[in-house]
């Protein structure tokens, strides 16, 4: 018997060991069973509230002031552009949305559209009776936005800008009749690397409108762009990558008491490279007439 107890034993541990080890397992399968379950609950009461959420969007309020059109408001804000604004042509000025039995606008407010006595008819007609439009209202709500460095390498700077007053300035785009220049390569269905490049919200974003001049900066000497020909548009201005406006430096509009730092016109004219310095002598080769000053 005293042999036969360390046997017993032996037996007797190891069944305990297997007994152990099985509840152990059923235990972990109980659990990721409990754990699986609580993420489906929490994943359809994600998609139950997305669902709910998506629902209240398309429900129009009644008592909306339906008398001016918001681009900001929370149910314009989620739409694309070209939902409205379709491009079928390279105009400048955009056309009124909802030409063909006002759609898209009365997908949403089919209640208003069905009053001619809606003040949502005002947004566009100056004569609801009649059905004549308004002229497409200018932007106030919108800020645009370009980046020089992206268009680095595509196109020269002579595609948008030309010479103005005299060569001493260059024009910049602006306005509707920046679409003009805009166009050329961003027309209807264009595209870039297989990304749209034809959409309206690619260089307009909500918010304040602030016009850039319709002319760059005239330096108040006799500068010339004209006379420069000889020299690239990049040996004088640097490009800013990533920059949303002003993206493009100028030198410092300086030949005297200059900054040795920075770029300049005393850069090329310091006597050696061209004309300048300190030789006092040529000063009319820059400043002219009786307006001239520093």
């Amino acid at each position: 018997m005293g042999s036969a107890d360390p046997a017993r034993r032996k037996t007797f541990i190891l069944m305990r060991s297997v007994t152990s080890n099985g509840s152990r397992q059923v235990l972990c399968r109980c659990l990721l069973c409990s754990a699986l379950t609580l993420t489906g609950i929490l994943l359809l009461m994600a998609f139950a509230r997305g669902t709910m959420s998506s629902a209240q969007q398309m429900k129009v309020p009644d008592n909306a002031d339906y008398s001016k059109f918001q681009h900001s408001s929370t149910y314009h804000a989620r739409l694309p552009c070209l939902l409205c604004h379709r491009r079928d042509s390279n105009a400048t000025r955009p056309t009124m949305p909802g030409g063909a039995k006002h759609a898209p606008c009365a997908g949403c407010h089919v209640k208003q559209f069905a009053d001619s006595s809606s003040a949502i008819c005002t947004i566009c007609h100056d004569n609801v009776q009649a059905g004549t439009l308004k002229a497409f209202p200018s932007l106030s709500s919108f800020g645009m936005r370009f980046d020089h460095g992206q268009h680095t390498g595509r196109l020269s700077c002579t595609g948008c800008h030309r010479p103005a007053r005299g060569g001493a300035a260059m024009s910049v785009p602006n306005g509707s009749a920046a679409h003009v220049a805009c166009f050329q390569c961003h027309g209807p269905q264009a595209k870039s690397d297989g990304r749209d490049i034809s959409s309206c919200g690619l260089c307009h974003v909500p918010g304040n409108n602030e016009r850039s001049s319709r002319m760059a900066a005239a330096i108040r000497i006799g500068f010339s762009h004209g006379a420069h020909k000889g020299l690239n548009c990049n040996d004088c201005h640097r490009v800013r990558a990533g920059a949303q406006s002003d993206g493009v430096s100028a030198p410092q509009l300086l030949n005297h008491h200059a900054s040795q730092n920075s770029l300049s016109c005393m850069s090329c004219h310091n006597g050696k490279r061209a004309f300048g310095g300190d030789d006092f002598s040529v000063c009319k080769r820059c400043h002219q007439g009786s307006a001239w000053r520093f």
